[in-house]
């Protein structure tokens, strides 16, 4: 796994989830989360505007890191990486995307809410697992308890995650990172209030700095 990669995002604390549906709404998007001081996106593979969403984002804004989310198969993962995908996140695991992620040098945060996904992650040499949907699993708490017998693994709460929470969750040292979709609703895109997505994005970065 890239560390250095890994750190920036820690860095961060937020990996805003982001839903595009039109691939030319991907500029004032990315500059508006820029700007507002996340230049971290995870574009979701749930429109067919995603690969050419992620390829925009990576051209137009080289200074950002750029992810693909929602990858359920080895196919997504190679559009998604042939697009300059910077890093994959799946809801669950499937061991072929693992290992295509893995052979290609790629970081993957797969989805794991169990002890016995949360083991089969260790078995690839994973550190991160993406918790998702965290709120519906039980949150924190569940969390929690799952890092009590797995210490080497950390978690990327996803689902649910709120500026009412993001900074609980955060507290936890087994958290390296929160993604969240507030900043970035598909609404206040499809509307082009990208004023807005910087101004939630700035009192985000705001939030989780204090």
């Amino acid at each position: 796994m890239n560390n250095n990669l890994l750190q920036q995002i820690e860095k961060y604390k937020i990996v805003p989830v982001v839903k595009v549906e039109r691939a030319g709404d991907t500029g004032r998007l990315c500059e508006a989360l820029s700007t507002g001081g996340l230049p971290v996106a995870e574009i979701t593979f749930r429109t067919p505007a995603a690969r050419e969403a992620i390829s925009a984002a990576v051209k137009e804004f080289p200074q950002m890191i750029v992810g693909a989310g929602t990858i359920v198969n080895v196919e997504q993962a190679k559009m998604a990486v042939d697009a300059g995908a910077q890093f994959l996140v799946s809801p669950g695991i499937s061991h072929k995307v693992i290992e295509y992620a893995l052979n290609q040098n790629i970081m993957i945060f797969p989805g794991a809410c169990t002890p016995t996904e949360v083991m089969r992650i260790m078995e690839y040499g994973l550190s991160v697992a993406k918790f998702f949907p965290a709120q519906q699993y039980g949150g924190l708490s569940t969390i929690k308890a799952l890092s009590a017998p797995f210490s080497d693994i950390r978690f990327m709460p996803t689902g649910g995650i709120s500026a009412a929470n993001v900074k609980e969750y955060l507290a936890f040292p087994k958290i390296a990172a929160c993604g969240g979709s507030w900043m970035v609703r598909p609404e206040l895109i499809a509307q082009g209030r990208y004023d807005e997505i910087r101004r939630l994005t700035e009192e985000a970065v705001s939030l989780v700095g204090e």
